[in-house]
């Protein structure tokens, strides 16, 4: 009991309060996603991408 005392008087009692958290949690489950998202992928297509393959096709001058 009161740790939703808590939670309603600090986040939930005035609106702005609550919508601020609102976007701000929906914006680092966001970043959050994507960033475990992209590791997943990287990791799944480990091999197949154009970034591990790179080396194979083209290679760099020393001059530049």
């Amino acid at each position: 009991l009161q740790l939703a005392n808590a939670f309603y008087n600090t986040i939930v009692k005035r609106n702005s309060v609550f919508v601020t958290s609102i976007f701000a949690g929906a914006f680092a489950f966001s970043v959050g996603f994507d960033v475990a998202v992209n590791n997943f992928w990287d990791r799944w297509n480990q091999g197949k991408q154009w970034k591990d393959i790179r080396s194979k096709y083209i290679q760099e001058d020393a001059d530049s």
